[in-house]
């Protein structure tokens, strides 16, 4: 597979955790499907338009024009997705003097409630079964100030697993 969806160097793709060069790897596969299906488009309204004797027309450049312009914004969602998806997966991998950045030993205050969150959730989804997860969450005194507003919205997310 060739990756074209990011520029990045030899060495800042050997940098790429797993998890990171999977999130490239499926971008990249969607962008590889949009530009196919693009394509496709393109070589049908051909065959439409030398069916009916206009193919040399100036309507088949201007929808061929509208189908690259359209390929493009897809693309770009795609690029600013990934590039977003990597950004926040970094956010794990960097730390401060207590050492990196992992829930509960280390929270990171510097991330967003929403953020915070995510974090939370994901490092209570690690423990099953359901019922000692949602104690678990319950005894945690952290959680409360670490999520605000959102300790309860958690709450009711894993109470919905038992």
């Amino acid at each position: 597979m060739t990756i074209d969806i990011i520029d990045l160097s030899d060495p800042q793709y050997s940098d790429l955790n797993p998890v990171q060069l999977a999130m490239v790897r499926a971008a990249q596969a969607k962008k590889d499907a949009l530009t196919a299906q693009a394509e496709s488009e393109k070589e049908e309204l051909l065959y439409i338009t030398l069916k009916n004797g206009f193919a040399h027309s100036s309507v088949r450049a201007r929808e061929e024009s509208a189908i690259d312009a359209q390929l493009e914004k897809d693309i770009e969602v795609i690029r600013s997705d990934l590039m977003y998806q990597l950004a926040y997966e970094a956010l794990g991998t960097e730390g401060n003097e207590k050492g990196p950045y992992r829930y509960p030993e280390n929270p990171n205050y510097n991330l967003g409630y929403s953020q915070r969150f995510l974090v939370v959730r994901s490092y209570y989804m690690e423990i099953s079964p359901a019922d000692v997860r949602l104690e678990a969450y319950r005894m945690d005194t952290l959680a409360r100030t670490y999520l605000g507003e959102f300790y309860q919205t958690l709450y009711d997310l894993l109470a919905s697993y038992c």
